[in-house]
C-alpha cells in the first residue's frame, strides 16, 4: 500500500515536469506544419541581361595647373619709379615697357662720354695721318686709339645701365596685381609684378612606373577642375621625365592644355583621366547590382530550379567604375542574368519575381577618335 502511494507520488511529478515540454513539442509540430504548407516567399527584383559592351578604360591621376610661362618681374637695379606704363590685370605684348626708373644722372654721363668720343674721333684720325707720314711713333696712335674704344666701351655700358632701369615684358601674357606706385623708390630684387602666358596652360601629374607603357606622347588627357565643376578640359600629353623616382617609383608627366576663355588658372587643383584605347566585347554593369560582403564583391545570378527561378550569390572581380557603372573582370559570362535592384532581402537561393528585364549596354559617352 506504501509502494502504490509512493509510485503515484512520482507519476504526477513527473507528469508535471515533462507536460510543458511535451505540449511545447506538439506546439512546435503544429507551427512546422502549417510553415510546411505555405507558399514559397518570392521577392520582387529587376534585373539585367549581360551582353557585350565597350569600356573606355583610363587612368586616373591628380595634380596641379601650372601657366605655360610665369615670372615675377623685379629691378636689377635701385632707383625711384618715374614712369608705370600697366594697370592690374592688363594684357601685355612682349617687350612692352611696364615700369622706368629715373636715369636722368646715366642719360648726362652718356651725353657726357659721346661728345668726348667726337673729340677722340678726330684725334684718332688726325695721329693716323700723322703716323703714316712718319711722325708720331706706334705707341703714341696705340694710346690715341685705346682711349678712343674705351670711350666706346663707356656708351655701351651707360646704355646698359639705362636699358636695366626700364623694365619691360619678356613675352605676352597677363600682369596680376600691381605692387609698386609713381615716386617708389625700389631696392634692387623689389617685386613689381607677376607676369604669366596663360594662354596655353600645363597640368604636371605623377604616374606609378607600371603605367608607363601604357602612356605616349600626344595622348589624349580630360581634366576637371572644383571652380567649374560642369565644363570639361581636355588636353594632350606633351612630355614625359626620362626617369624614374628611385625613392617613390612614380615618374612625372606633363599635359598641355589649351585655354581659350581663361578660365584655368596657375595653382589651381585638377583631377585628369588619360583616355586609354577602347576595350571592346567586355562586361560592364550597374554599381546597384554589386554587393560587398565579407568574402569580396559578388552579385546575384538568377537560375532555373524547381520550377522556379532562384538567385544565387556569384563572387566577381571589379575593375574601374565610372560613374554608375563597374567593369567587370572576372565572375560573369555573356547572357548571365543578374539582380540589378531589390536583392536586399535575398538570401543565396531564394525564389524571385522578376519586376523589369532590360539588355545591359553602355551608359558613358566613348571619345570620338
Amino acid at each position: 500500500m506504501k509502494k502504490r502511494y509512493w509510485y503515484s507520488i512520482m507519476l504526477a511529478v513527473v507528469t508535471l515536469i515533462f507536460t510543458p515540454v511535451i505540449l511545447k513539442q506538439l506546439n512546435n509540430l503544429k507551427k512546422y506544419e502549417q510553415f510546411k504548407n505555405m507558399p514559397e516567399p518570392e521577392f520582387p527584383v529587376t534585373i539585367v541581361n549581360i551582353a557585350n559592351s565597350q569600356w573606355l578604360p583610363t587612368i586616373k591621376v591628380i595634380g596641379f595647373i601650372e601657366p605655360n610661362q610665369g615670372v615675377t618681374l623685379a629691378t636689377q637695379v635701385s632707383g625711384v619709379i618715374n614712369y608705370i606704363n600697366f594697370e592690374s590685370g592688363n594684357t601685355i605684348k612682349h617687350n612692352d615697357i611696364l615700369v622706368t626708373l629715373d636715369s636722368k644722372v646715366e642719360r648726362a654721363n652718356l651725353k657726357s662720354v659721346i661728345a668726348r668720343l667726337v673729340a677722340a674721333k678726330t684725334k684718332l684720325e688726325r695721329y693716323h695721318n700723322l703716323y703714316k707720314q712718319g711722325s708720331i711713333s706706334k705707341e703714341a696712335l696705340d694710346e690715341v686709339e685705346a682711349k678712343f674704344y674705351s670711350l666706346k666701351a663707356d656708351i655701351e655700358s651707360l646704355n646698359a645701365e639705362i636699358d636695366r632701369r626700364l623694365i619691360t615684358a619678356p613675352f605676352d601674357g597677363v600682369v596680376g596685381l600691381r605692387n609698386v606706385f609713381m615716386g617708389q623708390y625700389l631696392q634692387a630684387g623689389s617685386n613689381i609684378v607677376r607676369l604669366e602666358d596663360t594662354s596655353v596652360m600645363k597640368l604636371r601629374f605623377t604616374v606609378p612606373q607600371t603605367e608607363i607603357a601604357n602612356i605616349t606622347l600626344g595622348q589624349q588627357v580630360d581634366i576637371s577642375v572644383d571652380a567649374y565643376p560642369e565644363s570639361p578640359f581636355s588636353g594632350q600629353i606633351s612630355a614625359i621625365e626620362p626617369s624614374v623616382n628611385a625613392q617613390s617609383g612614380v615618374i612625372q608627366i606633363q599635359a598641355d592644355i589649351p585655354n581659350n576663355e581663361g578660365q584655368l588658372r596657375a595653382g589651381m587643383f585638377a583631377r585628369a583621366k588619360i583616355i586609354l584605347p577602347i576595350m571592346v566585347d567586355q562586361i560592364v554593369v550597374e554599381q546597384t547590382a554589386i554587393n560587398f560582403t565579407l568574402y569580396g564583391e559578388n552579385v546575384y545570378v538568377l537560375r532555373e530550379q524547381n520550377g522556379g527561378i532562384r538567385a544565387f550569390q556569384k563572387v566577381v572581380k571589379i575593375g574601374e567604375r565610372e560613374g554608375h557603372v563597374a567593369h567587370v573582370l572576372d565572375g560573369l559570362n555573356i547572357g548571365d542574368k543578374i539582380v540589378t535592384s531589390g536583392q536586399v532581402r535575398l538570401s543565396n537561393g531564394d525564389k524571385v519575381r522578376i519586376v523589369k528585364s532590360d539588355l545591359l549596354t553602355l551608359p558613358i559617352e566613348l571619345p570620338q577618335l
